[in-house]
């Protein structure tokens, strides 16, 4: 099986990631943030089993050094280590230049420096702007609306340009609004569940009316494995999305449907974006996945983003994980 580097591992997506392959039998290096407290993220929650199998890597992405380390002797690199907080890019973009743009230069030269396999790059959905048409393909024009989408286009041509260049196997990801157990509550959803599982009915949200494209996690780790293991996607950008469009409105009222609760919402002023970031309309158009990756989500469709809610209420209000969340404060 393949030796394989995770960075960010210790994040949201990225323990999920990591999990998924430890249990699909590979050698996995979990690249995690250093600090003093020996903390590795949400991996810390992880089996142990889990944790017994993986090489933690203690480290920082904007160091190349470290990551060249990190890199020898791996195959296959997932690089999902980023900052991606829209509100905290408003007032320190430097740190977003920094880790994004540079952190990624850093993985792709160490990649062509070191030979590896395949990079996968991780993209977002950000990087459209607003949809100029629907559904979103990979041919959508880019548009950076905040600091934290501007460095991520940054990023996504730092990489494709040492493919182009250099030849270096490098792949680019471009998840849409992936949600789940473990996301941050800077996030919609787990906002939402937080604020109803702490007794609270008048809810304090942003806008209401932009659409979203949302994808379950498991669905989100699936496109990124079937990035890693195939040979078709060299070079080539591939959003991994639902093909369903619901607003974030529609998205409130559905888990106040899950969760039997009757709800009012509150504008929170500091909630907002500027009027001309917020990104009004995010619709994916999944066929190139379903083309190069026989990848399709398992949730996607009205009916799917029920049932990964229900499956990520289910998380949040275990005691355990609701108590690690600070429901009454706005986190950017």
């Amino acid at each position: 099986m393949k030796k394989i580097l995770v960075t960010g591992a210790d994040g949201f997506i990225g323990s999920h990631l990591t999990e998924a392959l430890v249990r699909r039998g590979h050698e996995v290096r979990a690249f995690v943030y250093y600090n003093s407290f020996g903390h590795r993220g949400w991996l810390d929650s992880s089996p142990p089993e889990i944790q017994d199998a993986l090489d933690f890597f203690a480290g920082d992405i904007r160091d190349p050094h470290g990551v060249r380390t990190a890199m020898q002797g791996c195959d296959t690199v997932l690089h999902l280590a980023a900052l991606i907080g829209i509100p905290y890019s408003y007032h320190s973009p430097d740190a977003y230049v920094d880790t994004n743009v540079r952190g990624t230069l850093n993985v792709v030269q160490a990649a062509r420096d070191l030979d590896v396999e395949k990079v996968v790059h991780t993209s977002t959905s950000e990087v459209y702007g607003t949809a100029q048409y629907v559904p979103i393909d990979e041919k959508h024009p880019l548009q950076g609306q905040s600091p934290y989408s501007a460095t991520k286009i940054g990023a996504d041509q730092i990489a494709l340009s040492f493919y182009r260049a250099f030849d270096t196997p490098v792949t680019v990801a471009r998840p849409f609004n992936t949600f789940g157990p473990r996301q941050s509550a800077r996030a919609v959803i787990p906002t939402v569940i937080t604020q109803i599982a702490n007794g609270e009915h008048a809810l304090k949200l942003g806008a209401l009316h932009p659409t979203r494209d949302f994808n379950y996690v498991k669905d989100t780790v699936a496109g990124f494995i079937a990035m890693a293991e195939s040979d078709r996607v060299l070079g080539e950008e591939v959003n991994l999305g639902s093909n369903y469009e619901i607003s974030i409105g529609d998205t409130v009222r559905l888990i106040a449907e899950v969760m039997d609760a009757e709800i009012t919402i509150e504008t929170d002023a500091q909630r907002l974006r500027p009027e001309k970031s917020e990104v009004e309309r995010l619709w994916a158009d999944n066929r190139k996945a379903l083309e190069l990756l026989d990848w399709a989500p398992a949730y996607g469709s009205r009916e799917g983003l029920r049932r990964a809610l229900r499956e990520t209420v289910a998380w949040f209000t275990e005691p355990a994980n609701l108590g690690r969340y600070r429901h009454g404060v706005y986190n950017i």
